[in-house]
């Protein structure tokens, strides 16, 4: 099990991926306890303190659980939600970085992304382009979901609230990206907002053309106050959406790189078609 010596990325990293790919592909099926680190540095011959950083990694990723005093076990379920932060983090360490999100409000997004937009304020990342397309639903139109529970009708209340959260998370990160383009820490930067007249039932990530996290929003019952009043609303809920992992690196027998090519098909010919520019 010894690490290519021409491959480019750091050791940890190599190690992380044989471990996950080991893992996916059931060579360690959920509830197994992984060998020891020390075992793991012998045997693709590293540092334990690169393996630790590997199974960092993988448990940022939920596919592997520590128990104290016991070792590191795979997951009981490795379908659990997908870390997406270590997968944003990584990927503006590229020179050109692209990241299309399709959903709801960004809110997620704007979370991840905030990190490494401050690394490169710092000057510790340098990429030469950040492109950054946010497509969303308009909120100046009847939407169809959420609804109201007793009706199943459109909320104008609702939909106010909506776009004054959906304006808070991507106007952030469209000002922040922007900015860097300004101060001329980064080449090209940009960041554009366009809403279309479809209901979000899933939320979509596209990361540097290479992979796509894919996740439903469930539907829920939910209170809500506007102006001192209650009302209950089908909502769509973003964070209990689990998200899954494709990636175009996956090897031929994979459908990863199908899926993220057609997630991107889907991507642009909504936003070149359908959407219309957000107006602030």
């Amino acid at each position: 099990m010894q690490l290519d010596p021409d491959d480019p990325r750091p050791p940890y990293v190599q190690v992380a991926n044989a471990l996950r790919a080991a893992i996916l592909t059931k060579k360690f099926s959920a509830g197994d306890k992984l060998p020891s680190r020390q075992e793991l540095a012998k045997a693709y011959n590293v540092a334990p303190m690169t393996v630790q950083n590997a199974l960092r990694e993988l448990r940022e990723e939920g596919l592997i659980v520590s128990r104290q005093g016991s070792g590191v076990f795979v997951r009981e379920r490795t379908e659990r939600p997908v870390g997406l932060r270590p997968h944003i983090e990584r990927a503006f360490e590229a020179q050109h970085v692209s990241i299309d999100f399709a959903g709801f409000s960004g809110e997620t997004l704007h979370g991840v992304i905030a990190e490494p937009l401050d690394k490169i304020r710092i000057g510790r990342l340098r990429p030469e382009s950040i492109s950054v397309r946010l497509l969303l639903p308009d909120p100046r139109q009847p939407w169809s979901l959420p609804s109201t529970v007793e009706d199943h009708a459109d909320s104008p209340a609702f939909r106010k609230r909506a776009e004054e959260i959906m304006r808070r998370h991507t106007l952030a990160i469209v000002d922040s990206v922007t900015e860097l383009g300004e101060l001329g820490l980064v080449q090209d930067a940009k960041a554009e907002i366009r809403v279309h007249p479809a209901a979000p039932l899933f939320k979509l990530y596209m990361i540097n053309d290479e992979e796509a996290f894919f996740g439903f929003y469930p539907v829920r019952e939910h209170v809500i106050t506007f102006g001192g009043e209650t009302q209950t609303m089908y909502d769509l809920m973003g964070k209990d959406a689990i998200l899954f992992h494709h990636s175009a690196n996956d090897d031929d027998t994979s459908t990863g790189s199908q899926y993220v090519d057609q997630a991107k098909t889907w991507f642009d010919s909504m936003w070149t078609s359908v959407a219309t520019e957000y107006q602030r």
